[in-house]
């Protein structure tokens, strides 16, 4: 049963009013967040909300599967240990996917956690243990709704027209449940929206001006149909881009939720390859887990976490607070930097010694931060760099280039067309390019 929307009529948006700057930058420093699908469809072992009317799970029976929910074994402050043992400085929940099941005690629906079997606030529990653990917290909202009989799609992936809907009604529900979202369980990070469907930009943007009244610094993403704070490309990095924020949201296993005996972890290269990749290009990273019914997260995926965290714990310096660039994404290559240092990521030599394009200042000292010995050799036609073989990293080399001027003030550079015509050798950085 749905309780009457106390929210008044949505007014026309206002103009975008963005995030603060410092807001923004604060975010960027994070670079690696933990994103979690979760609900009653983890019962399943089906991706969750695109099950929803299949075959094999009618719409009734999937609208149940709440009477069914009761995740024992969640553990708010364990999720959290996860998530730092990975070296992950922020967290995204999903409050509420496309189902329209929310994990919060809303005073808008009964189609919530507090109707199942386990009757705890899972947001609540969640934000909690993340303030007490120093670790910022977002959530996910999906837009549509297939659920909610006001919004005008349900069905199998929402590609059934309902017959009777009133999108302006469901707006005001919408909006009184960011307002609850915000006013009770922040201060959030991000607010994560996901699949407008039939939205509209206007009413997206009137989400995220009403977010922004209630917390100023709070960042939202450019799935409202309005453009929001960052982009959010799925399941693949993004471009170099030191103009336009970005978050690649990539999954950990095989799908979005909880796949019973097919969940599985992606190799630790390939996830320090896509890391690496998402801060060379100026963009965080998001690596989503799917817990399972009984609220535990999978024992493959913790043990891949903690080695990402292993390795963090040793070079996340050239991850965290750096910012993409001079040198652009290559094949071979990606850099970031902080203060006078460059960090160079090599994952493929071309040759014994690899050449760069020119930088605008004077190399004072080198080091390999992964270990062992480097030589750099800069003339006015290049940057020359040999580290010996024995001192190559198969996942990542790190090269740590002390400039005698600020690196951020150097404009992009292209990396030259002979380094990436050269054979690869090695496939992490491959691996990436989802």
């Amino acid at each position: 049963a749905l309780v009457p929307c106390i929210c008044s009529t949505v007014a026309a948006a206002e103009p975008e009013k963005p995030a603060r700057p410092e807001a923004i930058e604060a975010w960027k420093d994070l670079r690696f967040g933990m994103f979690i699908h979760w609900g009653p469809a983890s019962i399943t072992a089906k991706e969750i909300s695109h099950a929803r009317g299949s075959n094999e799970l009618p719409i009734d029976k999937y609208d149940a599967l709440y009477k069914e929910f009761n995740p024992v074994e969640f553990n708010a402050d364990q999720w959290v240990a996860v998530a730092k043992a990975a070296g992950m400085k922020y967290m995204v929940l999903t409050a509420k996917h496309h189902d329209g099941f929310c994990l919060w005690d809303t005073k808008l629906t009964d189609y919530n956690i507090m109707q199942s079997p386990f009757h705890r606030d899972i947001v609540k529990e969640l934000s909690a243990a993340c303030h007490r653990a120093g670790m910022a917290f977002g959530v996910y909202y999906s837009i549509c709704d297939w659920h909610h009989p006001d919004f005008p799609r349900t069905g199998f992936k929402g590609t059934v027209v309902r017959e009777i809907s009133d999108i302006d009604r469901y707006t005001e529900y919408l909006m009184a449940q960011i307002t609850e979202l915000l006013q009770g369980y922040g201060p959030l990070v991000t607010l994560w929206f996901d699949h407008a469907q039939v939205f509209g930009r206007s009413r997206g943007q009137s989400a995220i001006n009403l977010a922004r009244s209630l917390q100023p610094d709070i960042l939202v993403n450019n799935r409202s149909m309005a453009p929001g704070d960052f982009d959010t490309p799925q399941q693949k990095l993004g471009a170099f881009n030191l103009q336009r924020p970005w978050e690649a949201c990539m999954t950990l296993g095989v799908g979005w939720s909880w796949r019973g005996e097919k969940s599985s972890a992606k190799p630790l290269a390939e996830c320090i390859a896509m890391l690496v990749g998402c801060a060379g290009g100026d963009g965080n990273m998001l690596l989503n887990i799917g817990p399972g019914p009984d609220g535990q997260i999978d024992p493959k995926q913790v043990a891949r976490l903690e080695e990402i965290g292993a390795w963090l714990a040793k070079y996340g310096e050239a991850i965290y607070g750096t910012r993409g660039g001079p040198y652009k994404p290559s094949k071979r290559m990606v850099s970031t930097r902080r203060g006078n240092t460059i960090y160079l990521h090599i994952t493929d030599w071309p040759q014994d010694t690899l050449k760069l394009p020119p930088l605008p200042a004077t190399v004072r000292k080198s080091s390999v931060l992964t270990g062992g010995a480097v030589t750099v050799r800069q003339t006015t036609d290049g940057l020359e760099i040999t580290v010996p073989e024995s001192d190559r990293q198969v996942m990542d080399t790190i090269v740590v280039l002390e400039l005698d001027t600020p690196a951020l003030q150097i404009e992009p550079i292209s990396v030259e067309d002979e380094m990436e015509k050269a054979p690869i050798q090695n496939e992490p950085r491959k691996s990436a390019q989802l």
